[in-house]
């Protein structure tokens, strides 16, 4: 997947602003898409040359002009064609679980306080989306079904934070129980030869 395909998905149904985008990004596609204002508009700037989407300037009298972006029917077929490609899982690099994975070596001091730090990061990214799931998501029944498909999006986005909340809490019960009376650096080839026994 690219950031140009989220795009085009996010054009469909209607004509888009690149504020708009941006900002429909950050509350409702940052759950499995993430992308800077910066990285938005260059890639606008290049679906445009390419044809895949159009741009028309907006003349507005009480505010400043803006430049709609609509899927063109060029842009359209792409996407028909990548959605119906099959798609891999993306890459797994989760920096925490390496520390976690050689936190016998610290004090579980250092380990917790990383854990607990990222507890409230998912915390609050699991708040927002409620927020989110609140003000544009009531009413599912009746809703248009590419709004019924977007919400799926978005319940992936609500379980992953909510699981690593679940987690983080559950690692944070062992580390003040089962680790906090472990010295730090102790019989490291214990885990040398867990990992061997049970990934080699």
């Amino acid at each position: 997947m690219s950031l140009a395909h989220a795009i085009l998905a996010s054009l469909v149904e209607e004509a888009t602003s690149g504020y708009e985008l941006v900002k429909d990004f950050n509350e409702r596609i940052a759950c499995y898409w993430q992308a800077s204002q910066q990285q938005i508009y260059r890639e606008l700037n290049r679906l445009e040359e390419q044809g895949w989407i159009a741009g028309e300037r907006v003349i507005q009298t009480d505010r400043p002009n803006k430049k709609l972006y609509r899927i063109t029917p060029a842009g359209l077929q792409a996407l028909k064609e990548w959605v119906a490609q099959p798609s891999d899982p993306a890459a797994i690099r989760e920096e925490l679980l390496v520390k976690v994975l050689a936190g016998y070596l610290v004090d579980p001091l250092v380990i917790r306080a990383e854990v607990q730090r990222r507890r409230e990061y998912h915390q609050a990214r699991l708040e927002h989306y409620h927020q989110v799931e609140e003000a544009y998501f009531q009413n599912l029944t009746a809703a248009p079904l590419p709004k019924q498909f977007m919400y799926r999006t978005l319940r992936r986005g609500i379980r992953y934070e909510a699981d690593w909340v679940a987690w983080c809490d559950e690692t944070l019960e062992w580390l003040n129980g089962t680790a906090s009376s472990a010295t730090p650096g102790t019989k490291p080839e214990a885990a040398a030869d867990w990992l061997a026994t049970n990934l080699g």
